[in-house]
Formats: C-alpha cells, sequence, structure tokens
C-alpha cells in the first residue's frame, strides 16, 4: 500500500474518532437539562462537516505530458490495468471530477457542450440533473470501465459561429488558423464537464480528483480558473522532462496555480533521460539540470519539483516490480504529497473543530459553575437560618423578593434590545440578501450587453465588484452593530445580577470580502491585458461573468448561513444563563416561604440542596470528560500521519 493511500485512510479513521467524540457529547447533552435544539444543531453541522469534508487534487498539464497516466499509477493500478485512458494526444477534452456519492449508482455524467450558450455556470448546472447524460459505469470491468471514461474525450466538429458562440474559437488568435479543418470546421469537445460517480477505497472517503483538459482551456473554461484549481488542497502542474518548461506553462502557473501549500510541479517522463550510453551518475545530473532549471523558471524552491516516470511506476505496481518502482521515483511524490495535504488539510479541520468545541463547552461552564455558585449561596443561606427566628426569615424572604423585582426590571428592558436585534438582524440582509445580490447580477450582465468597446465592458464588471463588496461592507457594519450591541448587555447583567457572561461570540464578514477580491484578481489577470474588443473576447468575457456571478453567488448564500447561524447562537450564553438565574430565584423564593411556613423542613432543604451541590460537581466532571475526548480525538495521530 502507497503512503497515500495509507495515510488517507488514518486521516479517514481520525475524522470518525472526533466523529464519535462529539457525538457521545451531543447524547449526553440530549439527556441532560442542557438539551436545546439551536444548539443541537450547532453540534450536528460540526459532526457533519467533519464527515463531509473533502480533499480536492487537481491534475493541471498541457497535452501528452502524461497526466491521465500519473492519476492511473498513483490511485488505479490496483486494477492491473489503465481505468482512464492515456495516450499521445488529447485523452481529457473536458474538465473531468472523480469523487464518490453513495447516494448515487457508479456512473458518469456529462454536460452536453451546449449548455455554454447559456448563462448559467457549470456549478449551477450541477443541480439541474435532467441536463446531464448519464452512463452506467461497470466497476467489475476494466475494459469497460476504459470504455466508458473514452465518453469523456469525445469531440465534434461544429462551424467557427458556433464555436465562437461557445467562446471556444477566437480568430484573432495567431494560432486559430491551426484549429479549422479543411471544411471550415471547429473540434470541440463533445462535453462541458464530467463527473464520475466511482466507489474507489479513496474517493469513499473524501478524496476528489480533478483532471483537467490542456493548459488552453483553463482560459476558456471559467469553472477551472474560478473554481475548482484555486479550490483544490493540492495543485500538481505536470512538465514532461524531454521539453521542459514552456512559455504557455510559466503564463498558466503564474496566473492560475502559483507557488505555495500543497502546489508541486511533476517533471514526468524521465524515463525519456535513461540512455543505456550514459552512465546513472550523468543520467542523474541530467535530471538534477533540470529541476534547477524548473524551480529557477518557476521561481520556486526545488524541493517542490518531483521528477517521475509515471508510465513505469504504473507498469511497476501492477507486476510488482520494487526496482522498476524505486527508479520511477513515483513513491517519493506520493509520499510528499501525503505528507503535506493530509496533515495541513487535518491541522485546519482540528482547529476549527477545536475552537467551536471550546466555544460551545465554555457557555456550558459558565451555566454549570453559576449554578454551582447559585446552590451554594442557597446553602449557605439555609445554612445560616438554623436556629433563627421568624423575623430573619422573613427579612430574607423580603430581600429575595427584592432581588427578584430588580432581575424582573432588568427583563422588561431586554425586550427593548431584543427589537433592536431584531431590526438590525434584518437590516443585515438588506445589501446581504440574495434577491439584491441578483439584481446587481442583472445590472451588469445589462451593461455588458450593451457595451462596444473594451473597456466599457471591463467597467460593468469593475462595477459589479465594487457594489458587492459595498455591500458586504454594509452588512458587516451592522454584524458590528449587533456585537456591540450585544456586549454592552452581556456587562449589563454580569454587573448587575452576577452573571458570568464573557464578550459575546464574535462575528465578521471578512472572509467573504477575501473570496470576492480573490476572484476579482482572477477576473483581471485574465482580462486586463485586452484592448481590442471582438465578438470572441466579448462572448468569452460575459462566459466569465457568468461563472463570477455563480461563484459570487456562492460565497453569499454561505455568509447568509453563517449570519443566520450567529444571530442564532449570540443570544443562547445570555438567554442560557438568564433561564438558570430566574429557577435559582424563584427555587430561593419557595425555599424561604417552605421554612416561614414550616421550620421543621430547614434540615431536609439543606439536605436537598447538599444533593444538588453534588449532582452539579458531577455535571462538570461529565462535561469535563467529554470535552476531554473530543479534545484527545483532534489531538491523535496514527504513526504515519
Amino acid at each position: 500500500m502507497s503512503n497515500l493511500v495509507q495515510n488517507f485512510e488514518e486521516y479517514s479513521g481520525w475524522r470518525k474518532g472526533v466523529a464519535q467524540a462529539i457525538e457521545q457529547y451531543r447524547a449526553w447533552i440530549a439527556g441532560s437539562d442542557f438539551a436545546d435544539g439551536i444548539l443541537d444543531q450547532r453540534i450536528m453541522r460540526l459532526k457533519e462537516r467533519l464527515i463531509d469534508d473533502k480533499l480536492t487534487i487537481a491534475f493541471v498539464a498541457e497535452f501528452s505530458r502524461g497526466k491521465s497516466e500519473l492519476i492511473n499509477a498513483i490511485f488505479f493500478a490496483d486494477y492491473g490495468q489503465r481505468i482512464l485512458p492515456s495516450s499521445a494526444g488529447r485523452t481529457t477534452m473536458c474538465p473531468t471530477e472523480l469523487l464518490y456519492d453513495e447516494g448515487m449508482p457508479p456512473c458518469i455524467r456529462l454536460l452536453p457542450i451546449e449548455t455554454r450558450s447559456e448563462t448559467l455556470s457549470t456549478t449551477e448546472y450541477k443541480g439541474n440533473q435532467h441536463i446531464w447524460t448519464v452512463l452506467p459505469l461497470d466497476t467489475k470491468s476494466g475494459d469497460g470501465m476504459l470504455e466508458a471514461f473514452k465518453q469523456v474525450s469525445l469531440t465534434k466538429k461544429v462551424s467557427k459561429e458556433i464555436a465562437k458562440s461557445y467562446g471556444l474559437y477566437d480568430e484573432s488568435d495567431p494560432d486559430a488558423a491551426l484549429e479549422v479543418d479543411e471544411n471550415g470546421l471547429v473540434e470541440i469537445s463533445q462535453w462541458r464537464h464530467a463527473i464520475v460517480n466511482f466507489p474507489h477505497p479513496l474517493l469513499k472517503q473524501g478524496l476528489i480528483i480533478v483532471d483537467t483538459p490542456g493548459l488552453n482551456a483553463i482560459g476558456t473554461e471559467p469553472e477551472l480558473t474560478l473554481n475548482l484549481i484555486p479550490n483544490a488542497h493540492a495543485v500538481l502542474f505536470i512538465l514532461a522532462a524531454d521539453t521542459g518548461v514552456t512559455k504557455s506553462d510559466v503564463e498558466v502557473w503564474r496566473d492560475h496555480i502559483g507557488s505555495g501549500p500543497g502546489r508541486m510541479v511533476v517533471l514526468n517522463k524521465i524515463d525519456s533521460m535513461w540512455d543505456e550510453l550514459r552512465t546513472p551518475e550523468e543520467i542523474e545530473t541530467q535530471i538534477q539540470n533540470q529541476i534547477t532549471s524548473v524551480a529557477h523558471t518557476l521561481s520556486l524552491e526545488e524541493r517542490q519539483v518531483f521528477p517521475i516516470s509515471a508510465q513505469k511506476g504504473l507498469v511497476a505496481k501492477i507486476n510488482r516490480d520494487a526496482p522498476l518502482l524505486a527508479k520511477s521515483r513515483l513513491p517519493k511524490l506520493e509520499y510528499a504529497l501525503s505528507n503535506e495535504l493530509i496533515p495541513s488539510k487535518k491541522n485546519i479541520i482540528r482547529a476549527q473543530l477545536a475552537s467551536d468545541i471550546q466555544e460551545i463547552t465554555d457557555g456550558q461552564y459558565a451555566v454549570i459553575n453559576a449554578r454551582g455558585r447559585g446552590v451554594s449561596e442557597q446553602l449557605h443561606e439555609l445554612q445560616s437560618l438554623r436556629g433563627k427566628n421568624q423575623n430573619v426569615i422573613e427579612h430574607m424572604m423580603k430581600r429575595v423578593t427584592l432581588e427578584k423585582q430588580e432581575f424582573d426590571a432588568s427583563l422588561m428592558k431586554m425586550q427593548g434590545t431584543r427589537s433592536v436585534f431584531t431590526r438590525l438582524s434584518t437590516e443585515v440582509y438588506t445589501t446581504l440578501g440574495m434577491d439584491i445580490l441578483k439584481e446587481e447580477i442583472k445590472t451588469a450582465r445589462e451593461e455588458m450587453e450593451s457595451s462596444k468597446f473594451s473597456l466599457g465592458l471591463k467597467e460593468a464588471i469593475k462595477n459589479f465588484f465594487t457594489q458587492v463588496k459595498q455591500n458586504l461592507q454594509a452588512s458587516n457594519r451592522k454584524t458590528d452593530e449587533i456585537s456591540e450591541m450585544m456586549a454592552i448587555m452581556y456587562r449589563k447583567f454580569s454587573t448587575e445580577h452576577g452573571l458570568a457572561l464573557t464578550a459575546p461570540m464574535p462575528f465578521s464578514l471578512d472572509k467573504y470580502m477575501q473570496e470576492i477580491n480573490a476572484i476579482e484578481s482572477v477576473f483581471h489577470r485574465q482580462f486586463s491585458a485586452i484592448t481590442l474588443l471582438t465578438t470572441e473576447k466579448k462572448v468569452l468575457i460575459q462566459k466569465f461573468f457568468d461563472s463570477i456571478s455563480a461563484r459570487v453567488k456562492q460565497s453569499f448564500s454561505q455568509a447568509n448561513r453563517d449570519v443566520e447561524a450567529w444571530q442564532k447562537v449570540v443570544m443562547a450564553p445570555i438567554e442560557a444563563q438568564i433561564r438558570e438565574h430566574k429557577n435559582q430565584l424563584k427555587n430561593r423564593m419557595q425555599s424561604i416561604q417552605r421554612i416561614h411556613v414550616a421550620t421543621d423542613s430547614l434540615e431536609e432543604k439543606i439536605s436537598s440542596f447538599e444533593a444538588m451541590m453534588t449532582e452539579v460537581e458531577a455535571q462538570k466532571k461529565s462535561l469535563e470528560n467529554l470535552r476531554n475526548n473530543i479534545h484527545k480525538a483532534l489531538a491523535a495521530d496514527t504513526s504515519a500521519i
């Protein structure tokens, strides 16, 4: 088993262990008096986020660099043959995602190229199942799967006009004439996007493999530029050892990939250098020279360049030829991939969950501690009544009654704050709501449609981004206002009534502002150099804007969900402690009233409160154990990871 496969399986086991610890905690809450619908939803979201966690690896290369062969070698060698077609020339004509969805049978879903004439992005089409062509996948037949995968690379001949309307042909491109055959037709992919639902063990555990077409397609299919490649946890940029780095390689690396975590360069086909007339040392020197050259050209460290032979690695795995596998250097790439990708992803998930669990349990600790203080104070009050006359008891009852009246008055004032909270919460959506975003998209499209020059076209998109960011900033100011108001309320109840409240849960839309800035940056990199607006360029920019708007809608949709979730939980800590404080005041009143009527019940009440104190300590210990279990599960490390 390769290091990558082993580490991924162990990572999957780690996630399951954490999910079990969270479920134990959730079950304990459900059986306690802390049970709360909003709290349960919050914990369920944590668990679902952990279970649904995905790891995406994107493979990017020009044609004939051995990209499909590398995917076969890393992931499908156990099938004893190639699963993805691999031959000279084009084998991947459209972006392809390999994943596993247990809710669907094994199949290949293909999105017709004709959908490029519409305004919807590939992501938006994923929700319209009837648009896709679905081919069954017989996972028991290697040959059958190979034939099915060949469907992904099918092409068709269309007129230049149709190719233009899809944004797939540009007459202003100096190389455009090479794409036209003797009949004046242009060869294009039959499909716009492919999704392969395949029950591979790693895919079942949450791995997603993205196989991209040639480099020129990155500019014509915005889904790659805006979504699939930027969001991939690892990007393998594949070059050929016998050709080195071309000008188009440099442009794609600089504009779409770049150095950073999980970004690696694969120098494939080193077997072309295995010359029997050279010594092993000479071959090694030649490979090292290529590594140095590639690292210098792409401005990255040499350790990020991995010379391999995917074809020899695949053959070695199938034939169980250990010396050939070592010579192919494929295990070194797999080791680096698993030791960079998986631990970094694990650390991100661990930090997020640890922070969320800490926040939730801190709120429950605060309630338990408040309960403990309340029980302790009541116990002390009751013990102080031993041997006291009725006047002392009446005085104490008046004091508790006055305290309750003051607390009730604070609650009445709080109702006014609640109404302000409701108003501000509603106002957040006046600039963050999906309806206002749809209007902004509509306005931008109308401006683009009426533009006859590149400057006007780009200005329309610039205005769109400006308005979107202004809307986010306005919503952010509203959430800041809510946070400030809640902080004042928290301090008031802490000071006046002794509630143990820390600052309310913070919230910010800054990460969505960063996402919008990143999307805008991609657009500028792609089209800033355009000065002459041809029909073809206009079509391409409009297609790109369709994907931009879809990406922004995704971002706003998630922002809406986050704001809604925050609004639900930001009141939860103070509401929980208010309920607890009200119960304590009620119990104190009832206890003193009973003692006022029948003094002989005093010792009975003291015993009752001593039992309550024991129960509080037991609750605190149970919560501590459950939180420790989650943190232990989060901190767990296997021998490999």
